[in-house]
């Protein structure tokens, strides 16, 4: 990769921590957004057809435990660099 070359955003997807990005989390509300789009027009289509509205209901509670388990995960403070060697060497002994 040359100097001036922005990282692309799989890579930058692959690098732990991205989860807590704002750039990663909008990406993940605009999927889920057009995912439930796609989803209402399948049951406007099919006449109100049951297996979409249970679909809709599938993915709501997906995206709510998303956003939950995100919201969770930035109270925690990330652990510190002695703190991870001492639980690395507590497991050696």
């Amino acid at each position: 990769m040359a100097s001036g070359e922005e990282p692309s955003f799989v890579s930058f997807l692959l690098k732990p921590g991205s989860s807590l990005h704002p750039t990663f989390l909008l990406a993940v509300d605009a999927a889920f957004a057009l995912l439930f789009v796609v989803f209402a027009w399948s049951a406007y289509l099919t006449k109100g057809n049951l297996h979409f509205f249970a679909l809709m209901g599938i993915q709501l509670a997906l995206w709510a435990s998303i956003k939950w388990f995100v919201q969770e995960l930035k109270k925690l403070s990330p652990p510190s660099a002695t703190t991870v060697e001492t639980s690395t060497a507590k497991k050696e002994q």
